[in-house]
C-alpha cells in the first residue's frame, strides 16, 4: 500500500484529538518531527474545543509564538474572542492589533469572556485564582518543568506539544545537584511528566511537510531514531534551480548546485585549528549564501514557485560572536537572517547555510555536542541545507568520546550528540566540496 500523507497525518490527529477529548487522561504528548504542524495541530485541537462551546488556556514559550498563533486562531475562530495575556506595558504588534476579535491585557480577570486566553508560561505563573478545563502547551520541550509545575493548578487536561529533537529548555544554573531527581526543575516539562506519570499516552506527528524528501536519510536517523518520519512531499516534487550560470565553476558554485541537487552540499574547508570567529569559515558562509541570491535560485513546490529571495535564505551558527561576524560579511545582503539555532527555532526557509558548531576546534564540548543545536540548524529548510566546516571533525569526535558522567536514576538521553554529529557528518561527506 502507498504512503499517503495527507491521509496519515489525518489519521494520527484523530488519534490525538480523540485521547485528548476523552478526558481519561490528565495529559496527552504528540511528539512531532520538524515542519511537521504542530502549530496547525494547536490551533484545530482549539478550534474544535471552542466550537463545542469550551473555554481553554494555551501556553506558549515566547512572546512571538504567543503573537503566531494569537493571530491563526483570531483567523480560524473569527466569531470567538481571543485574549492575549500580556506583561504590563506590552504594546500589541501590528498584526495583533489589527485583528478585531483579539483582546489584549495584562489582568486575566479582564479576560473572562475570552474563548481561548493565550501567554508565555512566564506570564501563566502570576495567574493563581483561575482555572481552566483545558489547556494546550505549545513547543512543550522548550519548557523547563519547573515553570510546569507553577501553572499545573490552572487546568484539569492538557494536550503536550513539542518536537523531541531540538533543543532543551535552556538555563544558566548549574543543575548538578538535581540530577537523577523526578522533580529536576531543569529537565523539559515533557520529561518532568513523563517520569512522574508513565501511563500518559504519547502520539507521533508522522508526517514533515516543511523538510524535502532528500532530509529523511540524515535527519531520520540521527535525531529521531526511534520514531522515524516521512515527508508530505516526494521525489521531483520540489526543484531548485538557478537563472543564471556560472563563469567558472568554484568551490561555492560547486556547493550550491551539489545542494540543489542532492538537497545536501558540504563545503569543506582545510584542516585547522583557528579561533570561534574563523575569518576564513565566516566569508565562505557568507559567499554561499549570498551566491544562492546572486545565482538568482528559484524554488518550485508542486505547481508553483518562488524566487529564492534574501528573506528565504537563513544562516545559522552556534554563538553571537559567530553571528556577528557573519552579519558583518553579509552587511550587502541585510534581508538575509543570520541566528544562532535558538532564535532560529521554530522557523523555516528556503535555502539555509550553516557553520558547523564543531568546525576548527581543538575539543567537542558538550555544548558543540548537543543534537538538539545541530538539528535545529539543519532542519530549517524546504529545498536545500549547504553546511561549512574544517576537515577532521571525525577525527575530533573520534579524539573526544561522548563521556559525561553517569547520574543515578536520570534517563539516558536520546538522541545521543556524539552518535547524531558521527552520523550527519558522514552522510554529508557524500556531498563534501573542497573549497
Amino acid at each position: 500500500m502507498s504512503f499517503n500523507p495527507a491521509s496519515e497525518a489525518e489519521a494520527a490527529t484523530l488519534r490525538i484529538l480523540g485521547d485528548f477529548r476523552s478526558g481519561a487522561h490528565r495529559g496527552v504528548v504528540v511528539n512531532s518531527p520538524p515542519g511537521a504542524g504542530k502549530s496547525t495541530l494547536v490551533v484545530r485541537a482549539a478550534a474544535e474545543l471552542v466550537e463545542d462551546g469550551e473555554r481553554l488556556m494555551i501556553v506558549a514559550q515566547t512572546n512571538e509564538q504567543v503573537d503566531d498563533l494569537t493571530v491563526k486562531l483570531a483567523q480560524r475562530l473569527p466569531g470567538a474572542l481571543i485574549g492575549r495575556l500580556s506583561a504590563g506595558g506590552y504594546v500589541p504588534s501590528a498584526r495583533v492589533g489589527a485583528l478585531s476579535n483579539v483582546a489584549c491585557d495584562d489582568k486575566v480577570a479582564n479576560l473572562t469572556g475570552c474563548a481561548v486566553t493565550i501567554a508565555t508560561a512566564a506570564k501563566w505563573a502570576y495567574v493563581k485564582d483561575h482555572s481552566w478545563q483545558w489547556a494546550i502547551i505549545d513547543e512543550a520541550y522548550q519548557m523547563r518543568s519547573d515553570a510546569l509545575l507553577a501553572i499545573a493548578a490552572l487546568f484539569e487536561q492538557a494536550l503536550f506539544v513539542g518536537d523531541p529533537g531540538q533543543l532543551d529548555p535552556f538555563s544558566i544554573v548549574d543543575n548538578d545537584r538535581w540530577r537523577g531527581l523526578t522533580w529536576d526543575p531543569m529537565q523539559s516539562a515533557v520529561a518532568g511528566l513523563l517520569r512522574n506519570n508513565p501511563n500518559v499516552p504519547e502520539h507521533p506527528l508522522p508526517v514533515s511537510w516543511r523538510l524535502p524528501h532528500t532530509a529523511v536519510p540524515v535527519i531520520a536517523p540521527a535525531f529521531y531514531p526511534f520514531t522515524g518520519f516521512r515527508t508530505g512531499t516526494g521525489p521531483g516534487e520540489r526543484e531548485l534551480t538557478f537563472t543564471t550560470r556560472a563563469l567558472g565553476r568554484t568551490p561555492v558554485d560547486a556547493v550550491i548546485e551539489t545542494a540543489a541537487d542532492a538537497g545536501w552540499g558540504y563545503l569543506e574547508l582545510p584542516a585547522r585549528h583557528t579561533l570561534r570567529t574563523d575569518a576564513e569559515a565566516v566569508a565562505a558562509v557568507a559567499d554561499v549564501a549570498r551566491r544562492f541570491v546572486e545565482r538568482g535560485a528559484v524554488a518550485r513546490s508542486g505547481s508553483s514557485s518562488v524566487a529564492v529571495t534574501q528573506e528565504r535564505v537563513a544562516v545559522g551558527a552556534a554563538h553571537r560572536d559567530q553571528v556577528a561576524a557573519l552579519q558583518a560579511a553579509l552587511n550587502d545582503m541585510p534581508g538575509i537572517v543570520v541566528d544562532t539555532a535558538n532564535r532560529l527555532q521554530g522557523r523555516e526557509f528556503e535555502v539555509t547555510v550553516v557553520l558547523h558548531p564543531l568546525s576548527g576546534r581543538r575539543d567537542a564540548t558538550a555544548f558543540h555536542l548537543e543534537a538538539g543545536r545541530l538539528c535545529v540548524l539543519t532542519s530549517r529548510h524546504r529545498q536545500a541545507c549547504v553546511v561549512v566546516g574544517r576537515a577532521g571533525m571525525h577525527e575530533l569526535l573520534d579524539a573526544h568520546p561522548s563521556a559525561e558522567p553517569v547520574h543515578l536514576y536520570e534517563p539516558v538521553k536520546f538522541p545521543d550528540g556524539w552518535a547524531a554529529n558521527q552520523t550527519v557528518i558522514t552522510y554529508l561527506e557524500k556531498h563534501r566540496v573542497p573549497a
